[in-house]
C-alpha cells in the first residue's frame, strides 16, 4: 500500500500547484475543523473520538475545549462529527454538536461555554435532535449555519448500502437529506423556518431542506456568495459535487438513490426532478469516498480565489473546481499522500486539511499570482470571449484585488497600472480602466493595444505587485461589436430636439481613422470614425446611421448614432449590430 501511495504521488509530481503546512498534530481522527467567528483566531478541531482541541497562537491547548468521549464510540464512520458556532458566538457562547449516542443514534445538541473561554461546560449539554440511525454507516454529521442564521444538518441515508429502506426519496424521514433548523430563535428548541420548502407538506418531514443525498460528508457555504457546496459520498462509482444557489428556495432532489452522479443507479432510471451534480468523478485511481471542501476567499494565496477545493479519502488527491466561463472544470491541485477527511476555514477564509493517517492538521498554500483562463478574457459589454485592438477588454481573474469594492482610473491618459496591477497583450503595456471586486467575482478591465490588430491571438499577462501569472493566449478578431446595456436593456441617450434621434455606446468596432495613442480617448475633431460600414438593425428594420466611432473622450468605448426606422412599434425592440448579440431597446 506503501508503494501504491508512492506511485500516485510520483505520477502526478507535475500538479502540485499548491503546498501543505503543517500547523497541528496529535488530532487523531480529525472530522471537522472550524472557527468560531469571534476574533480570537482559534481554530477548533474536532476529534472523531469525541473530543475537541484548540489551536491557539500556533500551539494546541492540553485542555480539551469539550470531551464527550464517554457518549460515543468513534469508530467507522460514528463518532464526533461536526462542530458549529452561531452567528454572534462571542456575545451568545454556545455552540452545537452533531454526534452519534452509544447506540449509534444521531445527536444534535447544544453546549454552552465555562467562565474559561478556552473549557466549554460539559454538563450544560441539551440534547436538540435525537435521530435513529438503522445502520452503522451514513451518518453525515456536518452542522453549519447558513448565512440566514439557520442550522444546516447533514444527514445521510441510514447506511447499508443501496439505500435499502429508499430514504434517499422518501420525505417522510430526515435520513438522506439536508435538515434546516431554527434552533436560535428559541435557544434549547428547535424550531422549523415557515420558508422550508416542505414546511406545510403533509407526510413530509418540515425541517428538510433537500433531498436525495446519500452522504453529504462535508458541505460549505461560499462566503463570498452564499452558494452552498455540497460532497456527497457515492456508492460503487462515483463521487459528486452538488451546488445550491444562494437564490434557492430549498426542496432540490439530489438524485439518490435513482441516481449516482450523472448516472443511473436503478435501471431506468427518471431524471425529471433531479438536480444534477455540477461534478462527479469515478472510482479509478484508488479514488473512493469524497471529502467536500470549501470555495476559498482567503488572501494568503489570491491566485487560488473563486476554487472549490475537494479531495478523496483513500488516494487523497486535492482537486480544485472552477467555472471556465462556460462549465465547471476540476484540475488536480496536489496528490498530498494523505488519509483525507476534512477541510475547514479559519476566520480569514484560510484553508485547512485533516490527515486521519497521522493526526496532522495543515494549512494550504497556493501562489501569490493571479490567475485565469483564455476564455475569462471577454468583450465587456457581451462578455463573449476574446479581444479587439483598440477596444476595452475586461479578464476575470483570481487574485486582482483582496476586497469587495471597485477602482476606476481617475484619468486619462489611462494609467499602465491601477492598485498594483497592470496587463500585457504581447508584451506591450495595456492601460487599465478599473479593478474590481463583487460577490467574490474579480476582474480587470484594459484597453487591447492598437497594434493587436491584425493578429490573429495574443499573449496576456496580468501582474499584481510584482507577481505575474502565466502567459494566457487570447483570441483576437477584428471586430466583436457589442452594446453596452442595464439590466438587459441599451444604454441609450436621446438628442433633446429630436427623439428619432439616439446614440447608445459599444465595446469591439475595431480599427478607426484618426486613430488615438493607447489609453487616450477617443478625440472630438476629427472624429475616431469606424473604418468599416455599421449596419444596424431595430426590430429587424434597417436603421440610418449617422456615426459609428470612438466615443470622443472615451478610451476604447464607441458610440454609434443612428435614427429610430419609421414603422418601429412602441415597447423593448431587439437591436442588432453587425450581427452582435441583440440587446432589447426601449422605443417610445
Amino acid at each position: 500500500m506503501r508503494w501504491v501511495g508512492f506511485l500516485l504521488l510520483t505520477a502526478c509530481a507535475g500538479a502540485q500547484e499548491i503546498r501543505t503546512v503543517q500547523v497541528a498534530s496529535g488530532i487523531a481522527g480529525p472530522a471537522d475543523i472550524q472557527n468560531a467567528g469571534d476574533g480570537s483566531g482559534r481554530i477548533f478541531l474536532v476529534q472523531q473520538s469525541g473530543v475537541i482541541r484548540i489551536l491557539k497562537n500556533g500551539a494546541v491547548l492540553a485542555t480539551p475545549f469539550l470531551d464527550i468521549h464517554t457518549k460515543t464510540t468513534g469508530d467507522g464512520e460514528r463518532g464526533l462529527l461536526g462542530l458549529a458556532f452561531p452567528p454572534g458566538f462571542a456575545q451568545k457562547q454556545r455552540f452545537y454538536v452533531d454526534y452519534t449516542d452509544l447506540n449509534g443514534n444521531t445527536v444534535i445538541a447544544q453546549y454552552r461555554v465555562s467562565a474559561n473561554a478556552d473549557v466549554a461546560d460539559l454538563a450544560s449539554e441539551i440534547v436538540l435532535l435525537r435521530i435513529t440511525q438503522p445502520f452503522a454507516n451514513h451518518n453525515g454529521g456536518q452542522v453549519r449555519f447558513g448565512p440566514d442564521g439557520y442550522l444546516y444538518i447533514a444527514m445521510g441515508d441510514g447506511g447499508s448500502a443501496g439505500d435499502p429502506m429508499r430514504n434517499g426519496q422518501n420525505l417522510g424521514t430526515l435520513l438522506g437529506k439536508l435538515l434546516r433548523t431554527d434552533v436560535e430563535s428559541s435557544p434549547g428548541q428547535v424550531r422549523i423556518p415557515p420558508d422550508n420548502p416542505f414546511a406545510n407538506m403533509a407526510g413530509a418531514r418540515g425541517e428538510i431542506w433537500a433531498y436525495g443525498l446519500r452522504n453529504p460528508w462535508r458541505f460549505s457555504f461560499d462566503r463570498a456568495t452564499s452558494d452552498l457546496w455540497i460532497g456527497d459520498v457515492g456508492q460503487d462509482a462515483y463521487e459528486e459535487i452538488d451546488l445550491q444557489p444562494a437564490s434557492s428556495h430549498g426542496g432540490e432532489n439530489y438524485g439518490w438513490n435513482r441516481m449516482e452522479g450523472l448516472h443511473c443507479y436503478t435501471a431506468g432510471c427518471s431524471m425529471d426532478g433531479i438536480t444534477l451534480p455540477v461534478a462527479e468523478y469515478p472510482h479509478v485511481e484508488a479514488a473512493c469516498s469524497i471529502t467536500g471542501g470549501f470555495r476559498y476567499r482567503g488572501r494568503l494565496s489570491p491566485g487560488l480565489r473563486g476554487t472549490y477545493f475537494y479531495g478523496d479519502y483513500c488516494n487523497g488527491r486535492i482537486w480544485g473546481l472552477e467555472w471556465n466561463g462556460t462549465a465547471w472544470t476540476s484540475r488536480l491541485l496536489l496528490a498530498s499522500g494523505f488519509t483525507l477527511t476534512t477541510f475547514g476555514e479559519d476566520e480569514a477564509g484560510e484553508l485547512y486539511v485533516g490527515n486521519a493517517g497521522t493526526g496532522a492538521i495543515y494549512r494550504i498554500e497556493g501562489s501569490r499570482a493571479p490567475r485565469f483562463g483564455a476564455a475569462a478574457v471577454t468583450n465587456p459589454a457581451s462578455f463573449v470571449s476574446g479581444m479587439v485592438a483598440g477596444s476595452l477588454a475586461t479578464a476575470f481573474a483570481a487574485g486582482v484585488r483582496d476586497a469587495p469594492g471597485f477602482t476606476v482610473a481617475d484619468r486619462v491618459p489611462l494609467p499602465s497600472s491601477l492598485d498594483g496591477v497592470s496587463v500585457t497583450v504581447m508584451g506591450i503595456a495595456a492601460p487599465v480602466y478599473s479593478v474590481s471586486n463583487s460577490n467574490g467575482q474579480e476582474q480587470v478591465s484594459f484597453q487591447v493595444p492598437w497594434a493587436v490588430a491584425g493578429r490573429t491571438s495574443a499573449a496576456v499577462v496580468i501582474t499584481r505587485d510584482g507577481n505575474a501569472s502565466a502567459a494566457v493566449d487570447v483570441q483576437v478578431s477584428a471586430i466583436q461589436p457589442a452594446v453596452y446595456t442595464s439590466n438587459g436593456q441599451a444604454i441609450t441617450v436621446r438628442a433633446a430636439d429630436n427623439p428619432a434621434f439616439v446614440f447608445v455606446y459599444l465595446s469591439g468596432l475595431g480599427p478607426v481613422t484618426n486613430q488615438p495613442a493607447d489609453g487616450a480617448g477617443g478625440p472630438a475633431s476629427p472624429l475616431a470614425a469606424s473604418t468599416s460600414a455599421v449596419p444596424v438593425t431595430l426590430a429587424g428594420i434597417p436603421a440610418d446611421v449617422q456615426y459609428a466611432g470612438l466615443a470622443p473622450g472615451f478610451v476604447g468605448v464607441y458610440q454609434l448614432n443612428f435614427r429610430i426606422p419609421a414603422g418601429v412599434g412602441s415597447g423593448l425592440q431587439d437591436l442588432v449590430v453587425i450581427g452582435s448579440p441583440p440587446v432589447k431597446f426601449a422605443v417610445r
